[in-house]
């Protein structure tokens, strides 16, 4: 790691990254796109390193998958991994504390659109510095809410991984290891020394085991930020318990127990572990004093080394779950003025960085670049047509795509609304498309919305909009939820419940998504299911969802009792009917462009599958997977019987269910297909209801 005075110095340097003309236009771009199965790499450190580090997260997400007993894990924001081959970009770029530069080889950062990691390669297993955020994110999206105990011994239990072509090293003292160090956005967890868990466990009291169980997530972190050490380690000690003894899924009883139940901790520990609370927790300290001498051992051990010998007992090992020749990987070029914005687009996500980005995103968006002025050049020498209409197109949009795009973002997270419509037509002139785009509308026309206290506008253009979105990332949870908005707002709360359903399943801890749901459950008058919910929601750690619980609880309670709408009434017609969106000026544009260029060509084959995507309800029949992996579902709904075929049924995204089964017969389902026949179609989807 470099001192704190090599760190200055290379800050001294300045803007060499960020300088719009660092690198000459001629040269080829130094970055690499790398992709995985579940992961985009964008890197500077070559093609061998960048797809280690996409087979390392591959790897380390196998893994927690096999820590929850789950076959399929969810991915409900895009996550981008942003690798340096040196210290100077990274350090540049890095969140500042006390005015350096945190000292950890790589950091997380979490956003509502997507999640960033960003990397320093120089530094030997930098991935490991984010493993600890890596498992809190991968539980936020695939676990359901759970005590605070569980989710810190889950991630410290985890952050201990250590990794190669052929081995997983797992369960030892995560606090031993120094380059093990995390890498988040709370400076303390960055500045406070490495702490053995073991030592500590050894020397001071535990705390009880009800007094563990009862801490609450805001508890966490005690007073000016210092870290519950005590809390951590006791929390990981349990955990490993639990893995060890295979009592797991008994947490998932607890767990019902405690909080959809709501029994007191006392009874929900006897009724999943079979023993009470002093039985546990005494179970917990025999397996730690048996386990403590092989855990310290591991201090011995060269952190940046192979894995030591030992006994099982100091830590699991077992063959990686992937390999490299596992993984499917793909590299290409990455333009580097969108590597420029990609980094500013973290800068300004960072609240120390943020100026420094945002004059970049600035500078990139409004220099032409070549392909401006090739256009700018063509469109000169062209005459234009006197049926020609030019008037909607923002003909004048200029600079790099990514730049407009990364500033629409920015200016919806602030509120500036008008601002980031323009910087979307900028974006969707230059790059129409841009999937992102889609996403961001419909998020720019709910939120407009809300803070304006009005309608919003557009709302069948937001769903077809939502709906492509879907098609190109069928995981984004909160597409769902903003399809289930947009449903429910224009009258079709059956069709809404089926959309927050699904948003709910791919990120359960979403409190924002509950709220929605309980939304629709009002709108349908299914009054007791609302009033569960809103009666959770009062006690949101999220102040705003619980104001708003409040709220809706004491609406709902006024329309049930005499009959007052919770919403003056219905959406008049005219606010459902089709209007303007960005892209469609966009894509009849691209559509006339296209049947122009194609007039003369017969049966041209198109890249996208343009095919509209259906959906039904109805009963599941039977699944075929004699041709695995396809698999063909017989799909009834009233008398029409389709066959739908799933190229590959571990892929499907499912709705309802954890893993596809080969062997469901007679399962009310509701499907995504598209249509290729009268009776059959390509699945999309599949809900279990």
């Amino acid at each position: 790691m470099r001192s704190p005075r090599a760190i200055s110095l290379y800050l001294a340097l300045g803007g060499l990254f960020l300088c719009p003309n660092s690198a000459p236009a001629a040269e080829p771009s130094p970055w690499l796109e790398i992709h995985s199965i579940h992961f985009t790499v964008i890197t500077d450190a070559g093609d061998k390193k960048g797809r280690e580090v996409a087979v390392r997260f591959e790897q380390m997400r196998a893994v927690f998958a096999t820590l929850l007993g789950k076959e399929r894990l969810h991915q409900s924001v895009p996550l981008t991994i942003l690798a340096f081959d040196n210290d100077k970009s990274y350090y540049q770029l890095a969140p500042l504390h006390q005015g350096q530069p945190i000292d950890v080889p790589g950091f997380f950062l979490p956003g509502d659109d997507q999640d960033f990691i960003v990397l320093n390669l120089s530094e030997e297993e930098s991935w490991r510095a984010v493993a600890h955020d890596f498992a809190t994110m991968l539980l936020t999206y695939n676990y359901p809410p759970a005590q605070a105990w569980f989710d810190e011994g889950i991630e410290e239990y985890f952050s201990s991984i250590r990794v190669d072509n052929k081995q997983v090293e797992l369960g030892t003292d995560p606090e031993l290891r120094p380059s093990a160090k995390r890498g988040s956005l709370s400076s303390e967890r960055d500045s406070h020394p490495p702490t053995s868990f073991t030592e500590l466990l050894a020397k001071q009291p535990w705390l009880s085991l009800p007094e563990l169980f009862a801490t609450k997530h805001d508890k966490v972190v005690g007073d000016q930020g210092k870290r519950n050490l005590l809390f951590e380690a006791e929390s990981w000690i349990v955990i490993h318990y639990l893995l060890h003894e295979q009592k797991l899924p008994d947490t998932g009883t607890y767990f019902n127990a405690a909080l959809n139940e709501h029994r007191p901790i006392e009874d929900a520990i006897q009724k999943a572990y079979g023993m009470n609370s002093t039985q546990l927790e005494q179970a917990v300290k025999d397996y730690f004093h048996s386990q403590s001498a092989l855990l310290t051992a591991a201090r011995n051990s060269n952190s940046n080394a192979a894995p030591a010998s030992a006994t099982a007992g100091q830590a699991y090992r077992f063959p990686v779950p992937v390999g490299p020749e596992d993984s499917a990987i793909t590299a290409s070029s990455f333009p580097a003025a969108d590597a420029r914005s990609l980094y500013s687009e973290v800068a300004i996500r960072i609240p120390e960085r943020r100026d420094a980005g945002l004059k970049e995103l600035q500078a990139l968006a409004t220099a032409p670049t070549v392909a401006d002025k090739k256009i700018e050049a063509k469109q000169q020498a062209r005459k234009p047509r006197e049926d020609e209409d030019n008037e909607q197109l923002p003909s004048n949009a200029i600079g790099n795509p990514l730049a407009h795009r990364i500033l629409a973002w920015d200016h919806i997270q602030h509120g500036e609304f008008a601002e980031a419509a323009s910087e979307i037509r900028d974006a969707s002139a230059l790059n129409p498309r841009d999937m992102w785009l889609r996403y961001y509308v419909s998020v720019l026309k709910y939120r407009g919305a809300q803070a304006a206290h009005s309608d919003m506008q557009g709302l069948p253009n937001m769903m077809l909009d939502l709906r492509s979105v879907l098609e190109w990332y069928p995981e984004l949870a909160d597409a769902y939820d903003l399809l289930a908005v947009a449903r429910n707002t224009g009258g079709g709360p059956a069709a809404a419940l089926q959309a927050e359903r699904a948003a709910i399943g791919l990120s359960p801890r979403n409190d924002r998504y509950v709220y929605h749901l309980a939304q629709i459950y009002v709108t349908s008058k299914k009054w007791e299911a609302a009033n569960l919910l809103l009666e959770r929601l009062k006690t949101s750690g999220n102040p705003e969802i619980a104001t708003l619980a409040r709220e809706l609880a004491e609406q709902a309670g006024t329309e049930r009792k005499y009959g007052v709408p919770v919403r003056a009434g219905d959406l008049a017609q005219s606010k459902l009917a089709p209007q303007k969106s960005p892209f469609d000026v966009l894509e009849e544009d691209a559509a006339k462009r296209a049947a122009a260029e194609n007039s003369t060509e017969s049966g041209a084959s198109h890249e996208n599958d343009k095919r509209p995507t259906k959906f039904i309800k109805g009963r599941l029949a039977a699944v075929d997977c004699s041709q695995a992996p396809a698999a063909i579902l017989t799909v009834i709904a009233g008398n029409a019987t389709l066959k739908l075929r799933a190229a590959d049924y571990k892929s499907v995204l499912l709705i309802g269910a954890d893993d596809f089964s080969c062997d469901w017969r007679d399962l009310q389902v509701t499907v995504n297909y598209k249509p290729s026949g009268a009776k059959a179609g390509d699945l999309v989807s599949l809900e279990m209801r």
